[in-house]
């Protein structure tokens, strides 16, 4: 895929209000003593040790969002505290805000927070990850399953490019509470149990990990390893997962021999890809996705009807969602110039010491 296939939001230039930051949080708009009530919006993210995209790029566009459009806003992070997120969204509801938006760390601790704001008149929207059995009025994500499918095609590519023969595939799903990593499942799972079922590949180990914590996912591929010590091919649901795969096959001194995929391109995960250790990442363009989710809240604020392009099936709440479902891209060797030229991360971030050279060699320029 080439860089045509990336699509970017054009971004209005309008004057920027002034913001204040603090750790875990980020809020601007209506200055102090201003007569004019705006429409105030809560966001909660969940972490920032499952993924950096959450403080690197989430909280960064959609502040951006906010702030061209003049709107009151706080952007909080949980850091994968339950509590903490009930907390911060008591808080935001008391402050006021109109609409709230969650990124759930369980669909449990979602749900509460979702129906106490709807209780209390607050617009919510889902971002991200579905909460099961919740509230939300709308949900703002990626096609999580057609992430998956080309977490599963990515792998499946890798193996035929290596010339594998009857490799042993160990997976590592993301967390059991988090909905998407059911999705990245059933999208992998898809390309790859017909090839166990003929025999083409061999199914391995195959174990979630809790909380996405990649010190768990090191230590559960060493098991793995152990108990199989010839995988030959690892889906791991996200770049964290799969860095903590190859950190382990760096110490057998098997990394780049083994195939391992990723999800999010990080900076770490993309230089994992243009050193041969990673095979592929998927790029999920969040800035497209935090632009929706910015003019939907934006709407609900005014007292407006959002506008969607989907509808997703909440199994556990027996609803439909009006959702917005934007695109994954597939990201190899050959065209992780894409993501740098599509702005989500920089040359300067991407290729430090050694990685320059491989950068140049990508057509990094």
């Amino acid at each position: 895929m080439r860089k045509g296939l990336l699509l970017t939001a054009a971004a209005s230039s309008l004057a920027l209000v002034g913001s204040l930051t603090a750790c875990g949080s980020e809020s601007g708009g209506e200055s102090p003593g201003s007569d004019t009530k705006k429409p105030k919006i809560g966001v909660i993210l969940p972490d920032s040790k499952s993924s950096a995209r959450w403080e690197t790029a989430d909280r960064k566009y959609l502040g951006e969002a906010f702030k061209a459009a003049g709107v009151d806003y706080d952007i909080q992070n949980a850091q994968g505290d339950k509590q903490q997120f009930q907390t911060i969204a008591d808080q935001m509801i008391t402050s006021g805000v109109n609409v709230l938006v969650i990124v759930n760390l369980d669909s449990g601790t979602g749900k509460a927070v979702l129906a106490k704001a709807k209780s209390q008149g607050v617009a919510t929207i889902d971002y991200d990850r579905l909460t099961l059995g919740g509230s939300a009025q709308y949900y703002v994500s990626f096609d999580n399953t057609a992430v998956g499918t080309l977490q599963g095609e990515g792998l499946s590519k890798c193996l035929s490019d290596m010339k594998a023969t009857k490799p042993i595939v160990a997976t590592l799903n993301g967390s059991p509470t988090d909905n998407n990593a059911t999705l990245f499942a059933a999208g992998y799972n898809g390309v790859l149990t017909p090839k166990y079922k003929s025999g083409e590949y061999v199914k391995g180990p195959d174990q979630s990990v809790p909380d996405w914590d990649n010190a768990q996912a090191g230590t559960i591929f060493e098991q793995m390893l152990t108990s199989q010590p010839k995988i030959g091919g690892v889906l791991a649901a996200n770049d964290g997962l799969g860095n903590a795969v190859i950190a382990v096959l760096r110490k057998e001194r098997r990394n780049g021999q083994v195939p391992v995929t990723g999800q999010d391109a990080t900076v770490q995960g993309l230089q994992n890809i243009l050193a041969g250790d990673q095979c592929m990442t998927v790029y999920k363009a969040v800035k497209k996705e935090a632009d929706a989710t910015a003019r939907l809240a934006i709407s609900l604020a005014k007292g407006e009807k959002g506008t969607t392009n989907a509808t997703v099936e909440d199994p556990e709440g027996k609803r439909k969602v009006p959702s917005v479902l934007e695109t994954p891209v597939a990201i190899y060797k050959d065209n992780v110039k894409d993501v740098v030229d599509d702005g989500f991360v920089t040359k300067e971030e991407l290729c430090t010491g050694k990685y320059a050279a491989l950068c140049a060699k990508a057509g990094i320029e």
